[in-house]
């Protein structure tokens, strides 16, 4: 039910906060004093935190605006209305959930002004690492604890000093909690395993992830086969004693990796969106024979956030990786069509689902970013209804908006684009 008092207080708070800042937009700092500059800066940051502790109030029970819109969550929504990083809005709203949830005395501290949101961020993952059979009440007082220190140091102190918080708040329970956090470190080594690609625009992409210890160790040890020390093949002319300047070992890895993979049996590879995993490679036939010229690679890489996606690969490099992976070449004609198979099946064929991943890219629900490979074939008009099982009738839709779209309580809209908006009926 909406509270008329609490939404008036708050857009009345917001419209005040636009009004002072207008009020001090052509104000240069120039001309102000030493000390003032340092009281207003002080204190800018402390108003800050209070701003970002109401914005995270509100995000925490936003759920109703992405309900309203068919976005995944509310921070899904927010990223794409203030185009903001869909990961910063994530982290904003596991950030408010927990605060509005779990820790009151964070959120109050965040509120006055107390804490900055740094800190609070830092706060939270201590007390998440408490064993899961700490006592209510000593959790209350290491969260007491770290809000207090939290005046006297900043996020990497406080990280290290909320690593140790039971030594102080309830040292009896150390020794029985360190076994314990050891067994939920090597779980949450999992949960926290990531790999991110992101394209660079210079024809490298930057690879960057955590993985646990185990696998990390194995990944070093199948890297290490391949990267024996190896000779540059010019000499540098500047270098001492050695004709020939060694790789540095990055280098070497990286080198190594790229062997590696290269060299993995794609047969032995799982099923992946439908399709065996393949590289998808679409170029001209004359491009193809061609000395000089250009293709596309799609596979994988559509990664979240990554505005580079997919690689520009000369055909040259085509013909190489053909002789070495599982290419399959999209040769395709003058006007990039792709013949259907209409009603002969209900069932996207792997072809097909190529092509729509060659036409769409990713999930085509308006402010979404899950990559095509993870995305589902949605009849535009239902196969049930004679609609046809070609690319014309069909769009890539996440699991998520494939379900909206199935779901008579929203409203679909195709947009001239190829986008597609949904909007919960009235």
């Amino acid at each position: 039910m909406t509270d008329p008092t609490a939404r008036h207080a708050i857009l009345a708070a917001a419209s005040v906060m636009d009004q002072a800042l207008k009020s001090v937009a052509d104000t240069n700092p120039t001309f102000m004093a030493t000390d003032d500059k340092a009281a207003a800066l002080v204190e800018l940051s402390r108003i800050g935190a209070r701003v970002t502790e109401l914005r995270l109030r509100v995000l925490a029970d936003a759920a109703d605006v992405a309900d309203a819109t068919g976005a995944r969550d509310a921070a899904s929504w927010l990223a794409h209305q203030t185009h903001a990083r869909f990961e910063d809005a994530r982290a904003d709203l596991r950030l408010a959930t927990t605060l509005d949830r779990d820790r009151g005395v964070v959120a109050t501290a965040l509120r006055e002004g107390r804490v900055n949101t740094a800190q609070a961020r830092v706060i939270v993952r201590a007390l998440d690492a408490l064993p899961d059979d700490v006592p209510a009440d000593v959790t209350r007082l290491a969260e007491e604890t770290l809000v207090g220190y939290a005046a006297d140091f900043d996020p990497r102190e406080l990280a290290r000093l909320g690593r140790h918080v039971l030594e102080v708040v309830a040292p009896d329970l150390v020794d029985a909690a360190e076994g314990r956090r050891l067994e939920k470190l090597e779980v949450e080594a999992h949960s926290q395993t990531r790999l991110t690609l992101r394209r660079l625009g210079d024809g490298t992409t930057r690879l960057s992830g955590r993985l646990p210890d185990a696998s990390a160790t194995r990944l070093a040890t199948y890297l290490e086969a391949f990267a024996n020390p190896r000779k540059a093949e010019h000499a540098d002319p500047g270098a001492e004693g050695d004709l020939f300047t060694r790789l540095p070992y990055p280098r070497r890895l990286g080198e190594a990796l790229c062997q590696f993979l290269e060299t993995i049996d794609p047969a032995r590879l799982p099923i992946h969106g439908g399709d065996a995993t393949t590289v998808v490679v679409t170029v001209s036939l004359e491009a193809l024979r061609a000395e000089v010229a250009a293709a596309t690679l799609l596979g994988g890489g559509l990664v979240p956030g990554d505005d580079l996606t997919g690689d520009t690969i000369s055909a040259s490099d085509v013909r190489r990786l053909a002789r070495n992976a599982k290419i399959l070449p999209a040769v395709l004609g003058g006007q990039s069509e792709v013949l259907d198979l209409g009603r002969a099946r209900r069932i996207f064929t792997p072809p097909q689902r190529r092509a729509l991943l060659i036409r769409d890219g990713t999930c085509r629900a308006e402010g979404c970013d899950i990559p095509g490979t993870w995305s589902e074939a949605h009849h535009w008009i239902p196969w049930t209804s004679g609609g046809l099982t070609d690319i014309v009738n069909a769009v890539l839709l996440c699991s998520h908006h494939h379900h909206r779209a199935h779901d008579s309580a929203y409203q679909v809209e195709r947009l001239p684009n190829g986008d597609v908006r949904f909007n919960l009926r009235r």
